[in-house]
């Protein structure tokens, strides 16, 4: 990682902040004490000062640090005052903000002593994080040490320390992370006959296959779903998709970036000589004693091949709808569901929201001897027994609604669709469902309701999905809070409000704040939210007259089945996610 560009500084350029959250207001309160202008801004109440104020006398520190730890407060709520006041810009320290080269010009001892760590340099200005960034002796003292002009931004003294210990022990250079790793670390299983002369030559005395090694070995215990490694002008990104969110955690040298792609092409067995076509390839590995398959695809990009290799870590997942975390209501009425003999199951969400996950536990729930079970995926992920999986091969002419007709002469009980793309795949999937086959599918729709909906788009007759239709599930991922990082807050009522939510308006909630853990996120780990459509009766005869979404909306809110959005608020009311998390995943009109 190198100088980052000028604009990156920048955090708060233009309106002043306070200005923007106090509205027109007299010079009189634009000078006043930090607390009595949060007041003003109703960020705070008059009891929640003072009880500050004593707990700044009687820890002898800031009143903004009181404010926080009596979680009164939120720091992005904090900073923008601070920043006003102070006349520099705040910022809150996470790991993406360092610059590991720059951080290193100012001795550790010398930085936990000032209680300052440096960010990032910009030509001869280095930009430095502190407490007080109006102690000229500070600054001075840094300029002297570093030979640079020192540009300082504030930040709470907590965060600086907690990011120091991070910064200077956990250096994510290439030479630094793989001196310690062990070659073997990471074994290749491979029975194929692969010509690897020339990389090993590309790589030989180099660090890149333990850096590879690295970037898998980190992955699985991180618990990453994929690994993306990106080129750059200046240097390569590698970042994990950790708990739905990618997060970056290196930068390697731009010149070594090639060797790394063949690296991971010879793994796959892809043809290291092709870069101008993508490829794909996946291969098995063992990483702390564990199969994990690699699903391996690259992508040619004007500054180079785009890697991303999707981790598929068996020993993670559990194919059990008890315990992918469905109240007890919900997995009762989809557990109805799948013990009807024949008709369409569809399962619905966004890319990356666990369909399959739940589409392959209830294969597991219903699979048996004395049933024939075929599935066609594209691609099939995971392997599961006593049942038939076919791989979807366009290129052969063997797409999702081909390898259908085909299955249809196999004598099947139960047919799990990957996906319904297009309209010939959903038409057959809804004469299979009415010709005495159990089918399993998913759809990218927002929830239930839209799922008949874009059925019917797609060209399939109402009457027809009325007749085959079993229920819809529809599904999310929120993050949990993490739990080294947690601290209470207190929502606004119109926030509240717009979330539909009619509970006590005056209760606290959690979130977190970001640590090393959780990569500053405040998160770890993920549970599911769902939404059952059952098909009734009723809705049978709302979808046959194509009543529309909202009707079928209306009908899970009279009937007492919670939606996606009530779904989240339930975890949000255990503390287990954020009110935030909750309006990003399930809110929308």
């Amino acid at each position: 990682m190198t100088a980052l560009a000028e604009p990156a500084i920048e955090l708060r350029d233009g309106a002043s902040p306070a200005s923007e959250a106090d509205g027109a207001q007299p010079v009189a309160l634009a000078r006043a004490p930090l607390g009595e202008r949060l007041v003003a801004a109703g960020l705070i109440e008059r009891a929640q000062l003072e009880t500050a104020l004593s707990r700044q006398a009687e820890n002898r520190q800031r009143l903004g640090e009181a404010l926080l730890e009596l979680g009164f407060i939120s720091e992005d709520e904090l900073l923008p005052f601070i920043e006003s006041q102070l006349g520099v810009p705040a910022v809150r320290l996470r790991e993406g903000l360092l610059d590991p080269h720059a951080v290193h010009l100012l001795p550790r001892q010398l930085a936990e002593r000032l209680a300052a760590i440096a960010l990032f340099r910009v030509r001869n200005v280095l930009t430095v994080a502190t407490d007080d960034p109006l102690d000229l002796d500070k600054l001075d003292r840094i300029e002297r040490m570093t030979g640079l002009t020192v540009r300082p931004v504030f930040a709470f003294k907590a965060a600086i320390e907690r990011i120091t210990r991070r910064a200077y022990e956990d250096d994510f250079r290439v030479d630094a992370v793989t001196a310690d790793l062990d070659d073997a670390a990471v074994e290749l299983r491979s029975d194929a006959d692969v010509d690897v002369a020339s990389v090993h030559q590309l790589v030989e005395g180099s660090p890149v296959i333990n850096l590879v090694n690295y970037l898998v070995l980190q992955a699985v215990r991180k618990g990453a779903s994929d690994i993306h490694i990106e080129p750059g002008r200046k240097w390569a990104t590698v970042r994990y998709r950790v708990d739905g969110q990618l997060v970056e955690v290196l930068r390697p040298r731009r010149d070594i970036y090639p060797t790394i792609v063949s690296r991971i092409k010879v793994m796959a067995k892809m043809d290291i000589a092709e870069h101008r076509l993508p490829q794909d390839g996946r291969c098995q590995v063992v990483a702390d004693g564990k199969e994990v398959d690699l699903r391996i695809s690259t992508l040619p990009t004007v500054l180079g091949e785009k890697v991303v290799m999707r981790v598929l870590d068996k020993g993670r997942l559990t194919f059990n709808l008890g315990e992918l975390g469905m109240p007890a209501d919900v997995l009762h009425t989809v557990e109805e569901l799948l013990r009807k003999p024949y008709g369409l199951m569809l399962v619905t969400g966004p890319t990356g929201s666990g369909k399959t996950t739940t589409l392959y536990s209830a294969l597991e729930l219903i699979k048996s001897v004395h049933r024939n079970i075929v599935t066609v995926e594209d691609p099939v992920e995971y392997q599961i027994e006593l049942v038939n999986q076919v791989q979807v091969e366009s290129g052969r002419g063997m797409g999702f609604a081909g390898a259908l007709r085909s299955i249809l002469r196999q004598d099947p009980d139960v047919i799990m669709v990957g996906e319904i793309r297009d309209a010939e795949t959903a038409q057959v999937a809804v004469q299979a469902a009415l010709t005495g086959h159990l089918v399993l599918s998913t759809l990218h729709t927002n929830d239930s309701a839209g799922a008949v909906v874009r059925l019917m788009d797609m060209g399939v007759e109402s009457y027809k999905l009325a007749a085959a239709l079993v229920g819809v599930v529809a599904q999310r991922l929120v993050r949990t809070i993490c739990p080294n990082c947690r601290t209470t807050y207190y929502a606004s009522a119109e926030y509240l409000e717009a979330l539909h939510y009619t509970g006590d308006k005056r209760r606290s909630w959690s979130k977190g704040e970001g640590c090393r853990d959780c990569f500053d996120t405040g998160f770890h780990g993920r549970k599911g939210i769902y939404e059952v459509l059952p098909a009734t009766a009723e809705v049978r005869r709302l979808v046959a007259r194509d009543a529309g979404i909202e009707a079928m909306r209306q009908w899970l809110v009279d009937n007492g089945h919670p939606t996606l959005l009530e779904g989240g608020m339930r975890l949000a009311e255990r503390e287990e996610t954020s009110l935030e998390e909750v309006a990003r995943i399930a809110f929308f009109e």
